[in-house]
């Protein structure tokens, strides 16, 4: 599934874990209690997209845009965030990263 273009999709509650997602469009993408554990998102477009209740636990986010991503009450535990994108985001704890 690499650079799969998923902008603006309703993945909501859905089971993505351990998949090989890196370099995947996700912009504005709904992705609201989604499973994503241990999922390799490297690269990946997730730039206002909506991961409140997201399990991403586990999760490879390096060099991934999450500008603008909604994260409040995700699950980030061992969660790879090297040079990951957080302008604008709203972090687990309800926080906006500037």
């Amino acid at each position: 599934m690499a650079i799969a273009n998923f902008k603006g999709a309703n993945l909501s509650q859905c089971d993505l874990a351990g998949l090989n997602l890196s370099q995947a469009k996700f912009p504005e993408a709904n992705l609201t209690q989604t499973n994503l554990c241990a999922v390799n998102l490297t690269l990946a477009d997730l730039s206002h997209a909506n991961l409140s209740g997201a399990d991403l636990r586990g999760a490879d986010l390096s060099r991934t845009d999450l500008s603008g991503a909604n994260l409040t009450g995700a699950n980030l535990t061992g969660a790879n965030w090297r040079e990951a994108k957080l302008t604008g985001a709203i972090l687990p704890d309800g926080t906006v990263h500037e």
